[in-house]
């Protein structure tokens, strides 16, 4: 009998390494496959630390991959085709099962990886959005023209300290 600790690992390594391959697949197949990647390898980094080192590149890479998807309206649009497209095929695989590997085991998948490519999609959306309306630091009103930066008169100076959070110039230690 398999203990606790062992079958963690396995289902890790089952369903990590699914993901992995399923990514790599969608590497040169229309979908998400970085993304599922970066998925499969913090599945796997839980339970198997070396694994971890590739964690960071891959996000880094498969982020920068999901900000570029939506970076234009043409890409956009693409995408969006693209998931439209891959939903259709899997309605007509499923309805047509004399196609070639027609039937819903096909469909489904198909209609699946449509989902997935949609619904990361919206997130990468939704995710560019968030980026574009961060606000900048706010200063703080009492800092900005109050006069007890180092006297120039014009407040910039004060401006810029209080965003950065340090000390105008003159200023004595301890005024942030």
């Amino acid at each position: 009998m398999l203990k606790g600790g062992a079958v963690r690992r396995a289902t890790a390594l089952v369903a990590g390494g699914a993901l992995l391959l399923t990514g790599v697949a969608l590497l040169v197949l229309p979908g998400p496959g970085l993304l599922l990647v970066l998925a499969g390898l913090l599945v796997l980094s839980r339970e198997f630390p070396g694994v971890r080192r590739y964690v960071d590149p891959v996000r880094d890479r498969a982020l920068r991959a999901a900000d570029d998807s939506v970076a234009s309206p043409l890409r956009l649009a693409a995408s969006v085709l693209a998931g439209a497209s891959l939903l259709a095929a899997g309605v007509t695989w499923g309805l047509r099962p004399r196609l070639p590997f027609g039937g819903w085991a096909t469909g489904s998948g198909l209609i699946l990886s449509g989902l997935v490519l949609l619904g990361l999609l919206l997130w990468s959306l939704n995710r560019a959005r968030q980026a574009r309306r961060a606000p900048t630091p706010a200063t703080p009103s009492s800092r900005v023209g109050s006069g007890s930066g180092s006297g120039s008169g014009s407040g910039s100076e004060d401006t810029e300290h209080a965003v950065h959070g340090r000390p105008p110039t003159g200023a004595p230690p301890g005024d942030a």
